[in-house]
């Protein structure tokens, strides 16, 4: 009840006046029947303006210290996700990233959109990473399509590390769905995951625009660059 009430009347309207999402391909999430949103990580908002743009209800996997927060803003934060139906996720992985995949199967085998970010973790310079191999064990184990979503513009309107927005009109992209049927049966092979995931980021690129490095987004914000590179341009 809290996610609906967060989209129609507490929190989307404001947000559709103030962002006016511009959307392209909507129509390539079904009306019914279980998806998977695999989305490229640029911002803090993508969580925010994808369930608000897609009529039906998207659950997303979060990193668990959105949950546990101190004084307001870590309540708020807190507050937003769980209203939101977000899962929390430990992502020093094992059986706790895979107790949050588990969760996000059963959305699926229940109909339902799981949300997901192959990269794991938020572009540290607006380029795509190379995709952790969970969406495909998502796909292969549940048979739902891919369809792939790309945030054109939100490291612009709020980079990391950034609290207040800048005010500018949101650009997402819908591409059209992924079928890995060819797969079933290949659910605990590690080259088809692979395959799989690899074939998802390529539609990634592709969609946004965006240069692809083939390098985990962490390992390169554990490296801490001195200098990133220039944030990459956006397809148009």
């Amino acid at each position: 009840m809290l996610y609906w009430l967060m989209k129609y009347i507490i929190l989307g309207p404001l947000l559709r006046l103030i962002f006016r999402p511009q959307v392209e391909g909507l129509q390539h999430v079904p009306d019914t029947g279980p998806v998977i949103l695999a989305s490229n990580h640029l911002s803090f908002s993508d969580s925010i303006f994808t369930p608000l743009v897609v009529k039906r209800k998207v659950t997303f996997i979060a990193k668990a210290e959105y949950f546990t927060g101190k004084g307001i803003k870590g309540w708020l934060t807190k507050m937003f996700f769980v209203g939101s139906g977000t899962i929390p996720v430990d992502r020093s992985g094992g059986r706790a990233a895979q107790a949050a995949l588990d969760t996000q199967l059963r959305v699926l085998r229940a109909g339902g959109i799981a949300g997901i970010y192959p990269e794991g973790t938020r572009s540290p310079d607006g380029r795509l990473y190379r995709g952790k191999t969970g969406v495909a064990r998502l796909a292969l184990e549940s048979g739902a399509p891919v369809v792939p979503v790309v945030m054109l513009n939100l490291d612009e309107i709020q980079p990391p590390g950034k609290l207040i927005p800048k005010v500018e009109r949101v650009r997402i992209r819908f591409g059209a769905p992924l079928d890995f049927s060819r797969y079933a049966g290949l659910a605990a092979d590690r080259f088809v995951e692979r395959a799989v995931t690899d074939e998802i980021m390529y539609e990634l690129m592709e969609l946004s625009g965006r240069e692809y490095v083939d390098v985990y987004a962490q390992k390169v914000k554990n490296s801490q660059p001195a200098e990133p590179p220039p944030r990459q341009p956006v397809a148009v």
